[in-house]
């Protein structure tokens, strides 16, 4: 079994992650893509970042459609911050003969060998880096399988402002999570 792992703050989620997943099941012949909402995510600040509940629910609204894609909630009943390597050993554990891919944007290049325990999460999981605008460096020394996806100009913090603004957001994430968003009156 191949799964791929596809992690984050999900802001909201976006037809951009929605696109990825797609797209690396898709290219790398996987069995699943499962979505992963962090609790704290340990590089970014919690400015902007509502609930871990509220996201996690967004997340199911928008992979409901594709019975490839799951959602886990392992790193919110973890609580605190949410490390890969932690989720990795979780997943592994659950399915100790899948082969891992953990699915990243390549504007996350720099940061990697910055994340605990980076090497352990080396023989976990192979890394798939799907291309982003603007980013493309190589991480010397360890093997990456590189991602074409197409290419979408969306991200949640533009989703966020838009709403902000009072403007639209349809069209960047899902019906479904456009209305969570207005009917629980998220990032007013």
């Amino acid at each position: 079994m191949k799964i791929g792992i596809l992690g984050g703050t999900f802001n909201p989620i976006h037809y951009g992650h929605l696109i990825l997943g797609e797209q690396v099941l898709g290219q790398l012949k996987l069995d699943r893509v499962i979505y992963v909402p962090t609790f704290v995510p340990p590089h970014k600040s919690d400015k902007d970042v509502i609930a871990a509940k509220e996201r996690l629910m967004m997340v199911e609204l928008a992979a409901s459609e594709n019975p490839h894609f799951e959602v886990s909630d392992i790193e919110i009943l973890r609580k605190g911050k949410s490390y890969t390597v932690d989720t990795l050993r979780q997943i592994k554990k659950r399915y100790p003969r899948a082969d891992l891919f953990f699915i990243c944007g390549s504007d996350l290049v720099n940061e990697i060998p910055t994340w605990k325990s980076v090497h352990e999460i080396y023989n976990l999981a192979k890394f798939v880096l799907a291309k982003r605008p603007g980013f493309g460096r190589r991480l010397t020394g360890k093997s990456f399988l590189k991602i074409k996806v197409a290419q979408v100009d969306i991200s949640s913090s533009l989703i966020r402002t838009l709403v902000r603004q009072g403007r639209s957001i349809r069209y960047l994430t899902p019906d479904k999570v456009v209305k969570y968003i207005e009917k629980n009156e998220l990032y007013r």
